[in-house]
This record gives structure tokens, sequence and C-alpha cells, in this order.
């Protein structure tokens, strides 16, 4: 066994390198600046009711401003939000205003917090929406929307009260209010479903997130939620990354893969794969498989050999279609372990397109535990080598940039297993890590899991609601 501390993998911008995005973005500028095809004007499409409508306007105006950070002796966790401006960092601008926006009559909005059912009332509310994103869609030169939800309503599509206040991640999702044979139905994932196939990315935000300094317990502060607000919005209006990861040069060109698995609105249908493939800076698409099996052992989902050939055949043939050339080494990403057809099959498809390296990779939560004598629990980046194809990674923990642990729990670190591995196994932690911090839904780089599997639970959310027949959107602006 043997423990070190990798080093913070820096992040690549429009002037330089920097290991934090707030400080790149502020002091480097966003890394597409420089590029021709990059938009600096972004077109705001706001739905709403009148006063989230206004809520919302303040809320832009004063992103666009600049917001102070928190008074706080870690200032580098806490930092205030330069404002949203053409003149540095996101070096762009927000368009919007009455031309641009849709107001839901409140006379309307309350009819639907009378219904009884609330599978109706989350159906009734979504086609509430739907209207008037699909005009905006489909009449006026918007990038992306942004959906105001009322906070009566919030609580009329949820029973789980005070769990999550973020509507990005649990608007309509009430487990307790489910029987065994009902479809779930969560507000969130149906309307991004729904509208999917107007090609505009939304945004969900709360009423009562827009207050400025609200002061309610557990919301983030005000300049940190203008960094996520506006990062979120730059990436899924400009299709473009404001920040990546720093190309090493030595480094074959390499394709990463990841692999996960979702199951059916009633809960019972087996799972069905999907893939998403990114680039080494970022760049990605997102794939749906076919329905697949589950072990009647552990009762995880697994791809048998054609499957899995078929998947990343087509995962391959994507990424040549976006870059026109074939990598020269393949990164599969997963939750669960590598069944011997599955790596038949991925082996097969990387072979039939004549890739030399690949690297099989496990990432799961990990039982083990390291403590530390200081006052923070390890480091993040903290690798504990149990073998030459298995380890366990810190990606939370105490972080120096920091001066802190910015966390409320003890962290817990994952374990990476090499199943075919032509890299070292130091060398894949090192990409985990490295992956972590490609989530452009959040500004705080110590993320828990890379974006390959990140990006698979998203996706997995959102996907169970398209219909099998219907062409889900590529890029992840649409699922985040």
């Amino acid at each position: 066994m043997q423990i070190k501390i990798l080093e913070e993998p820096k992040l690549e911008f429009s002037n330089g390198t920097h290991i934090c995005p707030k400080a790149g973005i502020e002091t480097l500028g966003v890394y597409d600046k420089n590029d021709e095809f990059r938009q600096s004007e972004l077109r705001l499409g706001i739905v709403g009711r009148g006063e989230g409508v206004d809520l919302l306007d303040l809320w832009i105006a004063k992103c666009q401003e600049g917001i102070e950070g928190k008074e706080s002796k870690y200032s580098n966790l806490f930092r205030g939000f330069g404002g949203f401006t053409q003149h540095h960092g996101f070096y762009a601008k927000f368009l919007y205003g009455p031309t641009l926006t849709r107001t839901i009559q409140k006379s309307e909005l309350n009819k639907t917090l009378k219904i009884q059912s609330r599978e109706e009332r989350v159906k009734v509310c979504v086609d509430l929406y739907f209207d008037q994103i699909r005009f905006l869609a489909e009449h006026r030169p918007v990038d992306v929307i942004i959906c105001v939800i009322p906070n009566d309503m919030f609580d009329a599509l949820t029973k789980e009260k005070g769990k999550d206040e973020d509507p990005e991640n649990n608007a309509g999702d009430s487990n307790d209010d489910k029987s065994k044979n009902s479809l779930e139905h969560n507000f969130r994932r149906l309307l991004k479903a729904k509208t999917m196939h107007l090609g505009k990315p939304l945004q969900l935000v709360l009423e009562k997130s827009l207050s400025i300094d609200t002061g309610n317990k557990g919301q983030q502060d005000d300049a940190t939620r203008a960094w996520n607000f506006c990062t979120a919005l730059y990436y899924k209006g400009n299709k473009t990354i404001p920040w990546r990861l720093v190309e090493e040069t030595h480094k074959p060109k390499t394709c990463y893969v990841g692999i996960g698995f979702y199951k059916s609105r009633d809960n019972e249908t087996v799972s069905t794969s999907l893939a998403q493939v990114f680039d080494e800076f970022g760049h990605g698409v997102i794939l749906r498989g076919s329905p697949v099996q589950l072990d009647k052992r552990d009762r995880r989902p697994y791809m048998n050999e054609e499957q899995a050939f078929k998947l990343l055949i087509n995962a391959l043939n994507e990424y040549d279609h976006a870059l026109m050339q074939m990598p020269a080494r393949i990164v599969i990403h997963k939750s669960s372990n590598f069944r011997e057809e599955e790596i038949r099959g991925f082996t097969r498809s990387i072979e039939s397109k004549g890739i030399r390296m690949k690297d099989f990779v496990t990432i799961m939560e990990s039982k083990v535990r390291l403590y530390s004598y200081e006052q923070y629990p390890p480091v993040r980046g903290t690798l504990l080598s149990l073998s030459e194809s298995k380890a366990i990674l810190y990606t939370k923990g105490a972080v120096n940039f920091y001066k802190t642990y910015p966390g409320m729990y003890v962290p817990s670190p994952l374990e990476i297993r090499a199943f075919e591995h032509d890299s070292s196994l130091e060398d894949l932690c090192e990409e985990v890590l490295g992956l972590t911090k490609m989530n452009w839904n959040n500004t705080q780089f110590d993320g828990r899991y890379p974006i390959t599997l990140e990006c698979s639970r998203k996706v997995g959310e959102i996907m169970k609601y398209v219909e099998a027949n219907e062409k889900p959107q590529v890029s992840y602006s649409f699922y985040m």
C-alpha cells in the first residue's frame, strides 16, 4: 500500500491556467473568448408569473453589476462575483426584456394548485409552461429559456419539503407519493423532456432563490449563486465551454466514455443503457442504448456482448463525426464492475476502429476511510494505492486553495478499479480528479464524481421521460 497526494488539476482559460473556475474566469477570461463563433450576447427567454418575472429581472441586473463576496476568512471559497459584462470575465452580456418574456396568468396557476391528484397537478403545470416555452422557441430568437417557479407551486408539486430547494434537482419529485405501480411524475424532468425537441435548453429557478440576501438557512450566498447561475446560462446558451482541462501534449488523444443505466418511470422495466462521450477538453455527446438485463445475484444492470459492442461503436462514430478523427485511446467509466461479456464487446468495437490503447475503469463509493491528524479530513487528491488495479481516491476533502474543508459531512472516498488498462492506476486517478472539475453547473471545483458519471445520472433522470421513438438531444446542456 502507498499513499500520496495528487496535485490539483489545472484548468485552461483564455489567457492562462488556474485551478479554480471562479478565479480563472475573473482574471483570465472564459476559455472560448477568442472563438470567432462564440456569442457575446445571450438572449434569455423568460417564462413565469408576473411577480417571478420581476424578481428575475432584478436578479439578472444584480448579476450584471457584480456582487461582493460573503464576509469570511475563506475568501477563495466565497469569492465575489465581478459581474456578467463584455469587458472582463465572461466577456458577454445578457439580452432580455418584455419581447422575450411570456407571462403565465396567476389565475391559471391557482387553478392547478386546487387539483387533488399530485400527478395531475404536475402534468397541468408542465403544459402551462410548455405552451409559453414553445412560443418563445418558435417565434423569438432566444438562446436559453429561464422558467421561474412560484414557491406555492413548487410546494404543490412535491411533498418532500425542505429536502432540496433547487428546482433543477427536485421540482415535483415525491417518492412517498408513488404507489408501487404508479408512474414517476417529476415536473423538472418531464418539462425538460417534453421541450427537448424545441432545441432550446432550460434553466429552472425558484422565486425564493431570486431574493437578494434572503438569509434563508442552507441557501448559498448571493455571490456563489451568481457564479453558478451565470456559468450555467453561459454554457447552455453559448454551446461552448468556459474552461477546459489543460492539454497534455505528450499524451495520446483520448475519448472518455461514461456508461450509465436508468429505469423506466414505472420502476419496473429493465434498465436502459446510455453513453456520454467526451473528448479531453470536455466537449461531449449523449447516446441512448438498448434495454438491458439485471444480474440475478446483485440486481445490477449489465450489457451482453452485442449490446456493449453496438453502444461503443455508436459512441465512436459520434466522436468521429464531431472531431473528424478517431481517438488514439479510449477510457470507459462505469459505476459497476465490468463483466466479461461487456469487456469482449467493448474490446471488439475498439479493435474494429483501429484504436490501440484502452482503459476500463469502475468508479464506486468506497467503504474504506482514512483519518487525518489535522483538524480537517484528508486532503482532496489523497490517493491510497492498494494494488496495481485498485485504489482509494478522495475527490472530496480538505482543499488547500480554500484553506478549509468546504463540506458539512465527513467525506467518503471513491474506489477506483482498473479492469483492462494500458495506463497506470495513478494516471487513471489523476484523470478522474480532473474530470470532477468539468461540471459547468457548479463553480466550486471539488466535485465528487467525474463528469462522465455525473452526466450519466443527470441524463438518466431526463431520458426516462423521452419516448422511445423520439430522438433525444445529444448535448449535456439539455439535461443539466
